[in-house]
């Protein structure tokens, strides 16, 4: 079986990456009762994903293998974070079941009866995701600093073979398509974008500490931020819906046009360089930028001041 990762706290984020995204798909489905209760295949699927890979295949790993080794390495269970863990793993654990079992009767259910069931997905969704937060930066952190780097292979080999045991070689493979197909027709992309304002977004986008520009699938420049900002390359307004090639210097457009049709047929997947310019280096990175159907969307070039970061020796905390 091929070793996709190369540490064990690495692999459990990894896991609890794709629960989220089943996580996601529960949440929409209950807040669409009538719907759900009229056709309820992908809230099972959901269930059926989270019960399935997200306790009998993620939380065994770590109350089989992960928790047994913090306890021998000083880490009580009893009292103490890890305790917390396995009585929080029966609690998910508990409401999957019953949601499962309850999901074929939904469209029988009286309203009354579909808030409480609604409730209990609610519950179980608030649990698993402070569950999620506790395991990353708490519990997996508190692990590392107790482990030798023999400890951290042994886990890592027992994860494996966990995966190896349920679905063979291809195991990793499985649970992609696996949580794809919980997916499948959530309405939702299964992106974070949709939490966020359009003031939000151009917000985040002009506090960015570089400046980025998009041209679009037909070579047009259609966005750039810091737009009445201070910038490395002053540009105003009137670029937007040039070509791109007329916003570069006439020797660099043929480079230009290789580095885009590198990116539309995928041979291609960055293009960077980097300047003396004005008194310090510039970076400049090129990126394709594609939707989730693979399909060309165009291109995104970041450009950024990098002569201070040259200079980082060491270390510098938080509010140092």
């Amino acid at each position: 079986m091929e070793k996709k990762y190369q540490r064990w706290d690495e692999y459990l984020i990894a896991e609890h990456e794709m629960i989220e995204r089943a996580m996601a798909v529960l949440k929409e489905r209950l807040d669409d009762m009538e719907g759900t209760a009229r056709n309820p295949v992908q809230l099972v699927r959901a269930l059926d994903f989270l019960l399935e890979f997200g306790d009998k295949i993620h939380n065994r790993k770590e109350e089989d293998h992960l928790f047994p080794l913090m306890q021998e390495r000083g880490i009580p269970a009893e009292g103490g974070p890890i305790g917390v863990m396995l009585m929080e793993h029966e609690m998910e654990r508990d409401l999957l079941v019953r949601m499962v079992a309850a999901a074929p009767k939904l469209a029988a259910m009286d309203a009354q009866q579909r808030d409480k069931y609604r409730a209990e997905g609610m519950k179980y969704l608030e649990i698993r995701a402070e569950h999620i937060w506790k395991e990353n930066d708490i519990l997996y952190p508190m692990a590392r600093r107790v482990m030798s780097g023999a400890d951290a292979d042994g886990l890592l080999d027992s994860f494996y073979a966990i995966d190896q045991a349920a679905y063979g070689d291809t195991a990793h493979e499985k649970f992609a398509r696996m949580v794809e197909e919980v997916e499948k027709v959530l309405k939702e992309k299964k992106g974070l974008i949709h939490n966020l304002t359009y003031e939000q977004i151009e917000g985040i986008m002009e506090t960015l500490p570089f400046e980025v520009t998009f041209v679009d699938a037909d070579d047009t420049v259609a966005y750039f931020n810091r737009l009445d900002k201070e910038k490395i390359f002053p540009r105003t307004r009137s670029v937007i819906g040039r070509k791109v090639e007329k916003c570069h210097p006439e020797k660099s457009v043929d480079t230009v046009r290789e580095i885009v049709t590198g990116f539309r047929n995928r041979t291609r997947d960055n293009a960077e360089f980097w300047i003396d310019f004005m008194g310090d280096k510039v970076l400049i990175r090129y990126y394709p930028v594609y939707n989730d159907a693979g399909e060309y969307l165009g291109v995104l070039e970041v450009t950024q001041a990098i002569g201070e970061i040259q200079k980082i020796t060491g270390q510098k905390r938080l509010l140092d």
